[in-house]
């Protein structure tokens, strides 16, 4: 009997060695870099720019190798051209294989990335000939596919160095080989602009303000005073108990999934006061529930 080409190729077996695969991408001048330095920091095996056809033979020698190779980051971007159509077919096939891939996903606000190209003087690799904000807009449709499946997308618009490099370490220190979730708790002022990386938002500005409480304006919902003024009140706890309801009964259903990240953000007018005190209370509860919590308040020094 002749053979056909497909019995020819036998279909893949999953892989012996559990990897974890961490593919980092994202709009040039997002932090991209910084992020696989931060892996690289965590103990993972980095690699920038490795054509996206590659991916499953190059994870097959890691974990044929003498010492099996089972952290892994690699770094994609708009260079790979043509080969991001690849991407979904290839993501398929590793997880057939039983590899856990996760998508880490970097972007910010045309105009922060316009300045960070000035400030460095840099010409945008996708421009060409073009100005910076072309090439910004050209890569965005380039990489809109890979967006779509990120697993963790980051706005890195409000963030100095310093801040970006502690939110990737509080991010990226949760890529883990057992299953987990992190819940990030982000206070926000809308008068500055909703957060574009929240999964879930909640509007505070119901409560009373203690803005226009002389004493409590220059202070902020970390301060005992504002964040008892905020606290104790019958529609406070009853919000924290309906949304602590909600969480606790879909937070187990994320998980189970697959999903390692839910971002969920509560807003107030400035982002000092009541947001903050309501994330802070928020994130004990998550606590004593036993899930893992980061914190952040955007907008505390405004």
């Amino acid at each position: 009997m002749k053979k056909t080409p497909d019995s020819e190729s036998p279909a893949p077996e999953a892989s012996a060695v559990a990897m974890q695969v961490v593919i980092v991408s994202g709009l040039s001048g997002s932090g991209k870099s910084t992020a696989i330095h931060v892996l690289e920091d965590l103990g993972f095996y980095c690699i920038d720019n490795l054509p996206v056809t590659l991916i499953p033979r190059f994870l097959e020698l890691c974990a044929n190798s003498e010492e099996p190779i089972t952290r892994i980051a690699l770094g994609i971007d708009q260079r790979e051209r043509v080969f991001l159509r690849s991407y979904p077919d290839v993501l398929a096939e590793l997880r057939d294989r039983g590899q856990r891939v996760q998508i880490l996903y970097l972007e910010a606000a045309d105009e922060v990335l316009i300045r960070r190209f000035s400030e460095t003087r840099r010409p945008h690799p996708a421009a060409g000939s073009r100005g910076v904000a072309e090439g910004i807009r050209t890569e965005r449709e380039l990489l809109a596919g890979l967006r779509e499946l990120a697993t963790q997308i980051i706005d890195t618009s409000t963030f100095t160095v310093h801040e970006l490099r502690e939110k990737l370490r509080q991010t990226l220190s949760h890529f883990r080989a057992q299953d987990t979730l992190l819940v990030t708790l982000e206070s926000f002022g809308y008068k500055y602009g909703v957060p574009v990386d929240a999964d879930i938002m909640f509007d505070v500005r119901f409560l009373s303000n203690p803005f226009f409480i002389e004493e409590l304006r220059p202070q902020t919902g970390l301060d005992p005073e504002v964040a008892a003024y905020v606290l104790q009140r019958p529609e406070s706890e009853l919000f924290l108990t309906q949304v602590g309801a909600l969480l606790e009964s879909t937070l187990p259903l994320y998980i189970r999934e697959g999903k390692s990240y839910l971002t969920v953000a509560i807003g107030c007018t400035g982002g000092r006061h009541r947001s903050v005190a309501m994330v802070e209370e928020l994130g004990r509860r998550l606590t004593t529930w036993g899930y893992a919590s980061h914190l952040r308040h955007r907008d505390l020094q405004r």
